[in-house]
């Protein structure tokens, strides 16, 4: 009898569990397969300005556009996850950059997503990288923010390669002036490696005007394969109006400062019979000031050190200090053209120079030019300074 009911519970058991896997595959006694789980709705389809493989201009505008969608915590980021200024359009479904000129040969990378009217999102991904140009070209300026500089201080930028389309800088450069001043462009011989272009006004700046200066030429192509690297700023101020009138036949250095003398120095300048030691006629200006410069000349044999040296033009004219020469200065001219002073008033003088100072040098023949230094911009006629503008 045990062994009949064990049996008995068996098949029993048995035919529960065929009946429950008939009931689960089959209610109301057919075969049905369970039901498989739909797909998700797509997101809405994204493209991206330049397209994958593609690279980017970096004086050029990146985006990306979200069709029949709107785009969410959208972001272009950097390697050291700077991110660029960018702004949605009216409908949110384009995201452009505002950023004027990206990085040159960077890779940036795009975050966040495109949603669209059902929720269905699609991630904003991938990587952007920008051109690098041929030549990456350096500009320089000559006045840094917060200095204050004389009234005869042109502005000079100094590129260290030759610009081909000069006509395309030019046309970003801007002056800003907290008076009037009437001014222009011009572009020097190359000199330093590289092209030059300069700012002066037709007239000495007035006393106290500020001044802003603006390149933006990040990106602005120069031809030839050459892009300008970097953009340019300065902010600097004009001093008191100091004026230097050295007249080579008086035997003195006059010092006006607001158009009143505050100094007459005994001098001593270029000697007269010799056209190789004239000191120059014309409008010099101050470029540098020494306490102690060496100064050295093969032509004439010396090698001297002299005190308060004030540079007045880089073929090698200076306003200094020289005591050998006492006994002539006020009287006659010896030197090989420098303005030579006494000790004390060559220092007095140094305490109150400026860079950018005019030094206007009258009555001898032979006048400054070109060949004479960096600084010759005074010694064109102001309607000729014009035509050397690109534009």
């Amino acid at each position: 009898m045990r062994r009949l009911l064990i049996v008995l519970v068996t098949v029993l058991v048995a035919a529960g569990v065929v009946g429950a896997v008939a009931l689960a595959s089959s209610p109301g006694g057919g075969n049905r397969s369970a039901p498989s789980q739909a797909a998700p709705a797509p997101g809405p389809e994204v493209t991206y300005t330049p397209g994958p493989g593609q690279q980017a201009d970096p004086a050029g505008h990146v985006s990306v556009h979200a069709a029949d969608g709107t785009l969410e915590k959208v972001s272009l980021t950097g390697p050291h996850g700077h991110a660029v200024d960018g702004e949605l359009s009216a409908d949110r479904s384009t995201w452009t950059s505002t950023d004027r000129v990206l990085d040159f040969g960077t890779t940036y990378t795009w975050h966040g997503r495109a949603v669209g009217g059902d929720g269905a999102a699609t991630p904003v991904r991938g990587t952007v990288v920008t051109a690098k140009p041929a030549h990456l070209v350096t500009g320089s300026i000559n006045i840094g923010d917060g200095r204050t500089v004389g009234i005869a201080a042109p502005i000079e930028i100094q590129f260290d390669r030759h610009v081909e389309d000069r006509a395309a800088v030019e046309k970003v450069l801007k002056v800003t002036t907290s008076k009037r001043v009437e001014g222009a462009w011009g572009w020097l011989p190359d000199e330093n490696g590289g092209s030059r272009v300069h700012w002066r006004p037709k007239q000495y700046w007035p006393a106290g005007t500020k001044v802003q200066v603006a390149a933006p030429m990040k990106g602005v192509d120069l031809g030839g394969g050459a892009v300008v690297s970097d953009d340019l700023t300065s902010s600097f101020t004009i001093g008191r109006a100091q004026v230097v009138k050295a007249d080579t036949r008086s035997f003195r250095m006059v010092v006006l400062r607001g158009g009143k003398q505050v100094a007459s120095y005994p001098a001593s300048y270029g000697l007269a019979d010799d056209p190789e030691r004239n000191t120059r006629s014309g409008i010099h200006v101050v470029s540098e000031k020494f306490t102690d410069k060496r100064m050295i000349s093969e032509q004439y044999h010396y090698d001297t050190v002299e005190k308060w040296a004030v540079r007045m033009s880089n073929n090698g004219e200076f306003i200094h200090a020289n005591p050998k020469s006492a006994a002539a200065q006020g009287s006659s001219n010896v030197t090989h053209g420098c303005v030579n002073l006494s000790v004390d008033d060559a220092e007095a003088y140094y305490d109150s120079a400026l860079y950018g100072d005019p030094v206007e040098v009258t009555g001898t023949p032979v006048k400054l030019a070109p060949r004479d230094g960096d600084i010759w911009d005074w010694t064109v006629p102001w309607d000729q300074w014009k035509t050397l503008s690109a534009l």
